[in-house]
C-alpha cells in the first residue's frame, strides 16, 4: 500500500511540475523577448558600423583612384604633346633636346619664353626652337639650366623666308602682334592667302625648308602670316642644333631700347 501511495505521490509531483512549467512559460517568454531584442539590436548596430566602415574604405579607395586617374590623364596629355614634337623631322640636325616652357618672360613690348634647358643640355645661342607644327623662334640667351627663346612674333625677330609656291623671298618681321608681317617682297610678287611659308636659309641662322606658317591676309603691301606653331599656348619645344650658331652675328638679337620721355623746351630749372 505504501508503495502505491509513493508512486501516486511521484505522479502527482510530476503533474504539478508540468503545470508550473506550463504556467511560467509565457512569463519566461515575455522576459526573454526584450533580451533577445536587445541582443539582436546590438548585433544590428555592430553590422551597421561594419557597413559604415566598409563604405568609408570604399570612398577613400575611390578618391585615390580618381587622383590616379587625373595623374594618368595628365601624363597621357603630356605624352601626346611630347610625341607631337617629333612630327617635324628636319634634315641636317646634329642634335636636339626637348624642353618645357617654364615662364613667359615677355610683356607688353616683348614676345619670348623661358625653357628648362640650357648650356649643360647642349643648348647654344642661335639654335632653332620648333614644335611638331613648325618654327617657334630661336635661342636668344643661354644659362646653365634655362634659356630664353625669342619668338617669331617678337618685335626684334627677323627671319628670311620663302613663299613655297611662288618662290618669292621676303623677311618675316615680328611686331608683337599674333601675326608677323612680310617685308621686302618684290613689287611684282603675287601673294595669295593660304600660301605656305618656309625658312629661306639666307643669313645662316636657320636652314632652308623649316615650316613657318601660311599667308593669313593680303592688304596691298601689308601681308600677314599665321604661324603654324601655337605660340600663345606653348608647353614644350624642341631645340635643334643645325651647326649654324657660329654664323650668328653678335647683334642678331637686338635689345629693344626704352622709349624716350618728352623733350623739355627751355631752361629745365627756371628758378636758377
Amino acid at each position: 500500500m505504501f508503495i502505491v501511495l509513493g508512486k501516486a505521490d511521484v505522479l502527482l509531483f510530476d503533474r504539478l511540475r508540468i503545470l508550473i512549467v506550463d504556467g511560467s512559460a509565457p512569463i519566461l517568454e515575455a522576459v526573454s523577448q526584450p533580451i533577445a531584442t536587445a541582443a539582436s539590436g546590438v548585433h544590428n548596430i555592430g553590422a551597421m558600423f561594419d557597413v559604415y566602415g566598409e563604405n568609408q574604405r570604399l570612398r577613400d579607395e575611390n578618391a585615390r583612384l580618381l587622383e590616379w586617374q587625373e595623374v594618368a590623364r595628365g601624363l597621357a596629355a603630356e605624352n601626346t604633346r611630347l610625341r607631337g614634337l617629333v612630327k617635324l623631322a628636319p634634315e641636317g640636325a646634329r642634335s636636339d633636346v626637348s624642353a618645357q616652357v617654364i615662364a613667359d618672360s615677355g610683356g607688353a613690348f616683348a614676345r619670348n619664353v623661358l625653357v628648362s634647358a640650357g648650356r649643360r643640355d647642349g643648348v647654344a645661342r642661335g639654335q632653332a626652337a620648333v614644335t611638331g607644327e613648325g618654327l617657334v623662334g630661336r635661342v636668344a640667351e643661354v644659362g646653365d639650366r634655362a634659356s630664353r627663346i625669342l619668338l617669331l612674333t617678337d618685335l626684334n625677330s627677323r627671319i628670311p623666308v620663302v613663299l613655297e609656291s611662288s618662290r618669292e623671298r621676303a623677311v618675316m618681321a615680328g611686331d608683337n602682334s599674333v601675326q608677323p608681317r612680310l617685308l621686302y617682297l618684290p613689287a611684282t610678287a603675287v601673294v595669295k592667302a593660304g600660301e605656305r611659308i618656309v625658312t629661306g636659309g639666307a643669313g645662316g641662322v636657320f636652314p632652308p625648308g623649316l615650316p613657318v606658317g601660311v599667308v593669313a591676309s593680303v592688304d596691298g603691301p601689308n601681308v600677314r602670316v599665321e604661324p603654324y606653331a601655337e605660340l600663345p599656348r606653348l608647353d614644350y619645344v624642341r631645340i635643334i642644333d643645325f651647326g649654324l650658331e657660329g654664323l650668328l652675328p653678335p647683334n642678331a638679337v637686338p635689345v629693344a631700347k626704352p622709349a624716350r620721355g618728352p623733350k623739355v623746351v627751355g631752361d629745365p630749372d627756371p628758378g636758377r
